[in-house]
């Protein structure tokens, strides 16, 4: 029997290690330094460098049933989630409503125009091409979803599709533990509280963008690392350079890789 390339070996156990790694990061929830904005975009984030997608957001649904934008992996998709909030339209909203995984869709095909009139067009507007919609749940629960995207004309796979359910998975595991955790009679405060600091975050990102001539992305890059290197909760951080404690001139500089 032939053997496998050596570069093709390495190839595959680096990949392997890589979602081994996503897996433990995003089921670590235990720490007492767990930072549930944090948590969320790491999900985002860890599903476009594992999967072949562009870009990537979530929606979780807080203590009074409503859908609230939670993170996005840049900010044209965290923008595009916003929409389907506010038009009750999109793959986003059908999976949390359903608990159902809505397959990698074609924003073109006639299905998803009828189906998302408004989200197709803005999306397609923004250079997207495709989206796959997966429920964040744990049995018959459903916390909300994560929505994949892609600007190629290539499907995904049942195989990528299956990783992505399970970084949903996850996800959805490690969010309701964080509930439990935090408060056992109120299980959804402190994560509605949590996400009510989306607020403060996307302030301070524009305090650093309109200051210091940055893009949203790289204002929010550089918040994020400042919070894990000093070992702050992001809303923390973000409070402080709303209020003037934090000072914007500090956040000059790019973050070191590794901060």
């Amino acid at each position: 029997m032939p053997t496998e390339p050596a570069e093709h070996a390495e190839g595959r156990t680096t990949r392997e290690e890589e979602v081994a790694a996503a897996f433990v990061e995003l089921a670590d929830t235990l720490v007492a330094d767990f930072d549930i904005m944090d948590f969320l975009h790491t999900l985002t984030e860890r599903s476009v460098s594992l999967l072949p997608v562009d870009a990537a957001g979530v929606i979780l649904v807080d203590a009074r049933g409503r859908m609230v934008d939670a993170s996005a992996s840049d900010e044209t998709t965290r923008q595009l989630e916003l929409a389907q909030i506010d038009w009750e339209e999109g793959p986003c909203q059908d999976c949390t409503r359903t608990g159902s995984q809505i397959p990698y869709t074609y924003l073109d095909s006639a299905e998803a125009q009828d189906r998302w009139p408004r989200f197709t067009g803005w999306a397609a507007a923004r250079g997207f091409v495709g989206v796959a919609g997966l429920p964040l749940r744990l049995r018959e629960r459903t916390v909300g979803a994560l929505n994949v995207f892609r600007n190629r004309p290539e499907s995904l796979g049942g195989g990528e599709l299956r990783l992505a359910q399970a970084l949903a998975d996850v996800a959805a595991v490690g969010i309701l533990q964080y509930r439990a955790i935090r408060h056992q009679g109120h299980v959804n405060e402190h994560l509605e509280e949590a996400l009510s600091g989306r607020v403060v975050i996307e302030q301070a990102k524009g305090m650093l963008s309109e200051r210091l001539g940055l893009s949203l992305d790289e204002s929010f890059r550089r918040l994020r690392a400042r919070a894990r290197g000093r070992r702050l909760l992001l809303t923390d951080l973000s409070q402080a350079v709303v209020d003037g404690r934090a000072g914007v001139g500090t956040f000059e500089e790019p973050p070191h890789v590794g901060s």
